[in-house]
């Protein structure tokens, strides 16, 4: 559901830009000529340190971690530890704590395959949002189908999205019961640009019941601890945070430790065969099995440091300025109507996503108009799968530390300028 374009003046945040230029220079495909991109939720642009990292394993002492001794090996065995443990330190976890994946979407279906296929029981609930991301979506209805399989049902119990774009809380309350199990949110989501956390909900819940969060858009924008979101699962995007794609990571709780078992079994996943299976071993390699992705979780080493070195709260203060300096410009263009997010909110808020629609033209045809202009959107759908609630296809600008504000009013007057030719 949408709602008409709040007509909210625009506070001080508007006019504040902060410093962008030398955080600019460090991203090598941002030349001069290059387009505005406005489409960081997708993908983030590399700096010349992730870069540097990709290109160097390949090109000097590329070799295997955590197969042999010789220095080649054992040199980025400790480095892949130390990237470990820098991650860790980044969102206030324990290494072994930390799981590298192939993604996000792997992540959270490791979460599916290695705590929900042998520890939900016929009767047991999960809560999702049925607006949020695909990959929060999908792996807990492949849960659902695999345990069918077994005799056992679970139910897939939706929530709904607040005019914020927030998770529901009174909404996620009424819904939880003595067989919820599992609670599955998108900690930032990535069409409507707007944060849930459930801390609300605390000391409301059964301690038992574990906490999902998808950092995939969060991740890199804003400092997350997962500590205090209580969470029990988390999972990160590398390729969202200035790194590599191919690369994720897995947070899970080490309360939750003994309830998991290998997802990927194979070399390198800490698992021993016994007489009657397979036993497991200590985290975080039990869900490391196979070949890691070595390049990608070196350049995820070089994304943190320039994500430390820029300052996380510096990132999040120039998206947030940004986002009310897009509201302030799209306000303004006649027959434009906002999603769920910051342009509702009561006060100055954004994390650098918003999506929006244009009376007489689709999404994909003024994304296609705009970048021909030389601005670079996501447009269609966003990956939400739907299940009956409304969305239509929309256009759906993401900033980060790289965009300024000359770029901001150039688009928003481009988009003003298609609105009146559409009309």
């Amino acid at each position: 559901m949408r709602s008409s374009v709040p007509v909210s003046p625009a506070g001080p945040a508007a006019t504040r830009e902060p410093a962008h230029h030398a955080a600019r220079a460090l991203f090598p495909a941002l030349r001069e000529s290059a387009p505005v991109y406005l489409d960081s939720a997708s993908t983030t642009q590399k700096p010349q340190a992730v870069i540097d990292a990709v290109n160097g394993y390949h090109s000097a002492r590329t070799a295997n971690a955590g197969r042999g001794t010789y220095p080649w090996a054992s040199g980025l065995t400790r480095r892949i530890e130390e990237v470990r443990a820098r991650m860790a330190a980044f969102i206030g976890a324990e290494p072994d704590e930390v799981v590298f994946t192939g993604g996000s979407t792997a992540a959270l279906n490791a979460v599916a395959l290695a705590w929900g296929l042998t520890n939900l029981r016929d009767g047991d609930e999960i809560l999702y949002s049925p607006r949020d991301h695909a990959s929060n979506v999908y792996p807990w209805r492949q849960l659902a189908g695999l345990l069918r399989g077994f005799g056992r049902t679970i139910r897939l119990v939706p929530y709904r999205v607040t005019a914020l774009g927030e998770a529901d809380l009174e909404d996620v309350a009424a819904r939880v019961g003595p067989r919820t199990r599992l609670i599955a949110a998108s900690h930032l989501h990535h069409v409507f640009g707007a944060l849930t956390t459930l801390e609300e909900l605390r000391g409301q819940l059964d301690p038992g019941i574990a906490l999902c969060f998808d950092c995939s858009q969060s991740g890199g924008h804003l400092p997350v601890r997962v500590g205090e979101l209580d969470a029990d699962f988390a999972v990160f995007s590398a390729h969202k945070m200035f790194g590599a794609p191919g690369t994720g990571v897995l947070y899970c709780r080490r309360r939750r430790h003994a309830e998991l078992v290998p997802f990927l079994p194979g070399g390198n996943s800490a698992v021993s065969l016994g007489e009657s299976g397979l036993i497991a071993g200590p985290m975080p390699q039990l869900l490391e099995g196979g070949t890691p992705n070595i390049p990608g979780i070196l350049a995820l080493g070089a994304a943190l440091e320039v994500l430390d070195d820029l300052g996380l709260d510096t990132i999040a203060e120039h998206n947030r300025a940004l986002t009310q300096r897009l509201l302030t410009g799209l306000r303004e263009v006649p027959g434009l109507e906002l999603l769920p997010g910051p342009g509702y909110a009561p006060c100055e808020t954004g994390y650098g996503t918003l999506s929006f629609t244009l009376a007489g033209i689709s999404a994909t045809d003024a994304g296609f108009v705009l970048s021909e202009l030389g601005y670079l959107v996501r447009t269609g759908a966003h990956c939400v799968p739907g299940e009956g609630s409304g969305d239509e296809d929309s256009v759906r600008v993401s900033t980060h530390i790289y965009n300024s504000f000359d770029e901001i009013d150039r688009f928003t007057e481009c988009v003003a300028t298609i609105a009146e030719e559409v009309s």
